[in-house]
């Protein structure tokens, strides 16, 4: 449990530190001492009242001391010539010193004060009407019934009770529920006073209300005014600036128990409740006196006593079946009696103090109960993730003997006592996000005090700190001015404040949290101060901090200990900033004037090295109507939100971002931004455009670790890098290029598919996703998706209700009440309708896993918890609308209306054919849509209501057991309201759908509203048929329009062509990529365009192909030089053909020629078959032989004579016959290319035969031509061989 401030009451404990010292001489840190010292107060109560009787008309104004008279002070009258009345610090410490509040049986009109004569036996309780509102119980009030029997009442009780008291009563609405403040509720009547009673006031009831107190000016309103306000503040934890204005006085004094016999009259209890309200927050604090008897006869007391028996019941009933609190150990139990010495509100033993407005929050200690969950009490219930939030804790009560730890998810402080009912722990810096365990232990026990605590990242907690310039963001600035709310500090505005510089990295697997500098220590607590960046200008931080590059400042006192004797202070952050104004001259003198091009290019080399995440996220809608339809993916983005911060510092030019509820399964986020044309702004096109995150603002489980730290790693990996990159280079250097093109480029929209969407409103009609409409008016809890695969996992439900009576009787319909969903292993979120008269206030409850969590302040508006995040929009104050987002994609939308309800359920692409229940399988069929839990499909016609009901609709009711094909109940079922509670099978609705049928004839007035206001929509017509309010039928009405018009928004197609480049230091005419655009490039000044300079984008899709290649933008120095390589490119292209061609016909003719003198060489001849005719005396007939291997066969005479040579093969007349077969071929290692050397004579050397031939016949072939004569004859023959000589004429070439 957890003690929530109202709106506005975010300000950080002043209780503990500015109004300690208000009261600091009458609170006693001494149990015991507080013991002596209070009952010493209400002797001093009794003691000093006047015992001698005032007639109203001997009031003087000038003696008057309302804390020593019986008389009442006159009603207070608006006068002009009024002196205000100005409370003296002593005089509010006389007053808040006695126990028991005013109360008067003198003055008056019939001077009898605050007496109420009209309550006794026979009438035991009064009509009061307040004439204001209190709130009390979610519910509000503007009246009372004032009960003899120890209770205000605000509705009818039940005729008779039985014991023990039972609340709320189960049987509601058959029964009376009460809703009733019960300070003593039991049976009573007044007692009797002994003459020897030091109190002489009448015994019986008094009632006083003091109202307007807020700017009363009178004595008695004044001090009422403080005396409430400050015994509320001292407390009460989260008080700290409740001022009250309204005020109601209800004593029960002397009061004996009913049934009792005539001595027990003078057995008699006192008792006092206090109402304060200022009509948002209300507290109650209840004063116990005396108590000398617990319970009344019918309930089984004794007569003379009043013991025994089931004792009063002490605590608050919300009525109409809702909730109830019951005070316990002490009600209904024995130990009522401790009532008088607990509590120690004030440090007085009986006083009690409650929050009553929304839910009921003991603000004082108890001692008596025991556990190991035991509900803590604690203010602000939220804090920075950073730290420094001082958090007031009651629940235990404190000794000063004994040590206080505090725990925050994982990391444990060590808290200070204040009082009896508070300590104080300053959360740490805790890296998580949305809610932790908050656990307290005192002395040796273990953590049995437990609650939620609400951390709120660094980006979207509430701002303390504010700048009043843009002045932060600029690399050197002249000054930076901040101011904060001095009071969020202390009230001792002469109080000095220091203000420090921090900076965060990620260096190691640890992040880290650095101390910069500190930049003024003992500054005025103004609310405001000036920087001077130039005043650091020669500082030196070392190497290891001046990689820091982004950081916080933080304010806090500057000596905590000279003010309350308390060595805490409360500590203001602001919100992320670059330190850029602090660092750039060491980053200068670091890295040269060109520091931010160089620290980007670090952090370019760095993200390289980091895993792609652009595959993780999704991708963003064409339009910003399709991203504001896709509730399930995408929510507003705080920095740029149409209804709330439309200044878009990151992305000028936009007027609405959205980016992804929830972390990646990387722990990315993707950002969708858009113009004022709706479209989708792109990184390609200008710096400001949509960006993906490596990490998300919610950060990544485990938190602890880098990358995944809430905000601060998103600032470190995607915030910091577009200040290097772009913000301090230029949207057109080479680093903003390269973060946009390549490390955070823009996604395009063109595979982006836009969710299916299905409803039930009304009295309930249901709309499916594959659009069948039919109307079911089930009981119970019923089955509206359900999807159980392997891919996706999800739960969807909704609670209907019978609807209230109209004048004609029961109306035979339901509405929806409540709705459950969960998926995967997510958190469950449940969404209730409040009762009608509760919804002053908030119109929706949200339950997440059973606990109530609220939306009512700017830091809590999106809340995180496993595997889902829920929001509420900006515009949004009294929690009327509520969005669901489950990282699966899937997105519940829940809106209210006057009291009416209506669900929207938004499903990717990826739940295709996994659906079923009353929003029906999802297949793009409508005639599987009416498919049961078994799988069966069933034929019901949507136009009959009978059948619909019977044969398909009241199979998906929900039971208290758990079915498989139906999963189990979602809702969290109060006071034992289980599934089966709220069903009934047996109900039968009204079959009939026609309004002439649905409205008799002579109600012809019915009928004509019904078609005024609804024209032709059938079920608008149904429903003012059944329920004759105008309210709900045209409620139905607009959302069944609103329903048909997102799902033809998200079911209308949008063509993109996607990402078209613009050029660096170019321009396009528009940014815009639908079919039709025709985009025209520019260059800056100094520069000339080349390539297309219109381009494209067709019906198809697609840009058209450029015609003159890709676009860009050269300076003119680059243009010409390209222009002069253009230009010898084709010279070059033009002469290379050219000296190509002549290169063929030189080579041609010189084959020719080569030709020619190629047939008077041997190997023409035998190429061609045709003998050599060879001139011995012409030189140029000269011819060369083929390389000619020497035989080396065994049958070879290696000294055979060269004449004795074997002839080479004649060409054309086929193998040469071989001897003893055939013989084995090799080859010579030396060979002679017959080759002329210059000098030297022209000699034809004779072909050298390749096999060697028979003996014989090379005999008998050299005798026919022995008349040949050869010039190889007179050669020498081989120098390798004996007797022959080779000449050395040839080239000879080594194998």
């Amino acid at each position: 449990m957890s003690l929530r401030s109202g709106v506005g009451r975010g300000i950080l404990l002043l209780v503990a530190l500015a109004l300690v010292s208000v009261t600091a001489e009458t609170e006693l840190s001494d149990p015991d001492a507080e013991v002596i010292n209070t009952n010493e107060k209400k002797t001093l109560t009794k003691g000093n009242v006047d015992i001698a009787p005032h007639a109203g008309s001997m009031w003087d104004s000038a003696t008057y001391d309302s804390l020593h008279s019986r008389v009442a002070p006159p009603d207070h009258t608006v006068s002009g010539d009024e002196v205000a009345y100005v409370i003296t610090e002593a005089r509010l410490r006389e007053i808040r010193k006695e126990f028991m509040y005013w109360y008067f049986d003198q003055g008056g009109d019939q001077n009898h004060g605050d007496y109420q004569r009209d309550i006794h036996s026979s009438n035991p309780q009064i009509h009061k009407n307040f004439n204001f509102q209190l709130p009390f119980f979610g519910f509000r009030f503007n009246y009372t019934r004032l009960s003899m029997h120890g209770y205000l009442e605000f509705s009818d009780p039940p005729e008779h009770y039985t014991y023990p008291l039972v609340f709320p009563v189960k049987e509601w609405p058959k029964r009376s529920d009460p809703s009733f403040i019960g300070i003593f509720f039991s049976k009573c009547r007044i007692g009797s006073i002994r003459p020897s009673d030091i109190d002489p006031r009448v015994p019986g009831v008094y009632f006083r209300m003091e109202r307007d107190l807020e700017h009363r000016t009178d004595q008695f309103g004044v001090e009422v005014r403080e005396r409430v306000m400050w015994d509320i503040r001292e407390g009460v934890v989260g008080a700290d600036t409740f001022i009250p204005k309204h005020v109601v006085i209800a004593t029960w004094k002397n009061m004996s128990f009913a049934g009792g016999i005539d001595n027990s009259l003078f057995k008699t209890n006192t008792f006092q409740l206090i109402l304060a309200t200022d009509e948002v927050i209300s507290y109650a604090i209840f004063n116990y006196q005396l108590i000398s008897w617990t319970s009344h006869t019918e309930a089984g007391g004794d007569t003379t006593g009043g013991e025994g028996g089931v004792p009063a019941f002490i605590g608050f009933n919300a009525g109409n079946g809702t909730q109830s609190f019951e005070y316990q150990p002490y009600s209904q139990a024995s130990t009522v009696r401790d009532l008088t010495g607990r509590g120690w509100a004030n440090g007085f033993p009986g006083r009690h103090i409650f929050r009553i407005d929304e839910k009921i929050m003991l603000g004082t200690c108890n001692k008596d109960i025991s556990g190991a969950n035991l509900p803590l009490v604690f203010a602000p219930e939220s804090g920075n993730m950073l730290g420094g939030t001082v958090v007031n804790i009651t629940g235990p009560c404190f000794h000063p003997d004994e040590k206080i730890v505090c725990r925050f998810d994982t990391e444990a402080v060590t808290g200070t006592m204040v009082d009896t009912n508070r300590a104080i722990c300053v959360q740490p810096f805790v890296m998580a996000e949305g809610y932790v365990r908050f656990e307290v232990s005192v002395g040796d026990s273990k953590f049995d005090w437990k609650g939620k605590y609400f951390i709120e990242t660094p980006a979207t907690a509430t701002e303390r700190i504010t700048f009043q310039t843009n002045d932060v963001h600029e690399k050197n600035p002249a000054e930076i001015r901040i101011t904060w709310n001095k009071y969020n500090l202390t009230s001792n505005l002469n109080a000095a404040i220091q203000i420090s510089l921090w900076g965060y990295k990620e260096t190691t697997i640890r992040p880290q949290l650095m101390y910069i500098d500190m930049i003024e220590t003992a500054a005025v607590n103004t609310g405001s101060y000036t920087i001077v960046p130039n005043n650091y200008r020669n500082r030196y931080n070392g190497p290891e901090l001046t990689e820091l590059e982004f950081g916080f400042l933080m304010i806090n006192l500057t000596d905590p200990t000279t003010f309350a004797d308390l060595k805490i202070s409360p500590v203001l952050w602001s919100k992320p900033i670059p330190l850029g104004w602090y660092f750039s001259p060491q980053w200068e003198r670091q890295d040269g004037k060109k520091w931010p091009e160089r620290r980007c290019d670090r952090w370019i080399m760095n993200d390289r090295y980091l895993k792609n995440f652009a595959a993780t996220v999704p991708q963003c809608p064409c339009t910003l109507e399709h991203a504001l339809h896709d509730k399930g993916r995408f929510l507003p983005d705080f920095s740029c939100d149409k209804d709330s911060n439309p200044s878009c510092f990151y992305h000028k030019g936009a007027i609405h971002c959205v980016k992804t509820g929830g972390p990646s399964t990387e722990g990315s986020e993707q950002q969708c931004c858009y113009d004022k044309n709706s479209y989708l702004m792109l990184s390609y096109d200008q710096q400001w455009g949509s960006r993906p995150m490596r990490s998300h603002n919610l950060g990544f489980l485990p938190w602890n670790e880098a990358n995944k730290v809430p905000t601060l790693s998103q600032w470190y990996h995607d915030m910091i890098p577009f200040y290097l990159c772009c913000l301090w280079q230029g949207e057109q250097a080479v680093g903003c290029e390269t973060f946009r093109f390549e490390r955070r480029p823009s996604q395009d929209c063109v595979a982006y598919q836009a969710p299916y969407v299905a409803t039930v409103f009304g009295d309930p009609h249901i709309v499916t996703f594959d659009n069948l409409q039919y109307t079911f008016n089930g009981k119970g809890e019923f089955v509206l998706v359900h999807a159980d695969t392997e891919k996706n996992k999800l739960d969807i439900q909704g609670r209907f209700e019978q609807m209230h009576y109209n004048i004609y009787g029961d109306v035979r319909a339901t509405q929806l009440t409540a709705v459950a969903a969960k998926d995967n292993q997510s958190a469950t979120i449940e969404v209730r309708l409040r009762p009608y008269d509760a919804q002053w206030r908030y119109r929706l409850d949200v339950l997440a896993d059973g606990r109530k969590i609220y939306f009512d302040r700017p830091s809590l508006k999106i809340q995180h918890f496993s595997g889902v995040t829920v929001y509420t929009p900006t515009y949004i104050i009294n929690q009327s609308e509520v969005i669901i987002m489950f990282q699966s994609g899937a997105g519940v939308e829940v809106v209210e209306n006057k009291g009416f309800m209506a669900v929207r359920v938004y499903l990717p692409w990826s739940f295709v054919n996994q659906t079923k229940g009353l929003f029906g399988n999802w297949s793009f069929d409508q005639m599987d849509d009416f498919t049961l839990p078994d799988g069966q499909k069933v034929g019901a016609s949507v136009n009959s209501l009978e059948r619909v009901h019977k044969d398909f609709g009241i199979y998906w009711m929900l039971e208290d057991k758990d079915d498989p094909n139906k999963g189990a109940s979602l809702f969290a079922h109060d006071f034992i309201k289980t599934s089966s509670y709220y069903g009934n099978k047996t109900f039968e609705p009204e079959w009939k759908t026609n309004l002439d049928e649905l409205i008799p004839v002579n109600r012809s007035d019915d009928r004509d509203v019904a078609k005024k206001i609804c024209g032709t929509s059938k079920e608008c017509r149904y429903d003012y048929a059944m329920s004759l309010n105008t309210d709900f039928a045209q409620i139905s009405k607009l959302y069944q329009d609103i329903f048909f018009n997102i799902k033809a928004s998200n079911q209308k197609r949008v063509i993109s062509c996607g990402i078209l480049e613009t050029p660096r230091f170019g321009r396009k005419s528009n940014f815009f990529f639908t079919p039709g655009t025709k985009v025209t490039f520019e260059c800056n000044q100094d520069f000339v365009l080349v390539g297309d300079q219109r381009r494209t984008c067709s019906a198809q899709g697609r840009w058209d192909i450029p015609e003159y290649g890709y676009t860009e933008c050269l300076r003119y120095v680059h243009y010409t030089a390209r222009q002069a390589g253009i230009t010898t490119g084709i010279i070059l292209g033009v002469l290379v053909p050219i000296l190509f061609i002549l290169a063929i016909v030189f080579f041609s003719y010189r084959g020719k020629f080569l030709k020619n003198d190629k047939e008077s060489s041997w190997q023409f001849y035998k190429n061609q078959g045709v003998p050599m005719n060879h001139d011995e005396n012409s030189p140029s007939s000269r011819t060369t032989s083929p390389l000619t291997a020497l035989p080396e066969d065994d049958h070879m005479d290696d000294d055979l004579p060269i004449d004795h040579l074997p002839e080479p093969q004649k060409l054309g007349q086929g193998p040469i016959p071989k001897k003893g077969g055939k013989k084995r071929r090799k080859y010579d290692k030396v060979y002679y290319t017959g080759e002329p050397l210059p000098g030297k004579p022209y000699v034809d050397f004779e072909d050298k035969v390749w096999d060697l031939e028979d003996p014989l016949k090379k005999k008998e072939d050299s005798d026919e031509n022995s008349d040949k004569k050869s010039d190889f004859d007179s050669m020498p023959s081989d120098p390798t061989s004996e007797g022959r000589q080779t000449p050395i004429i040839g080239l000879q070439t080594e194998c």
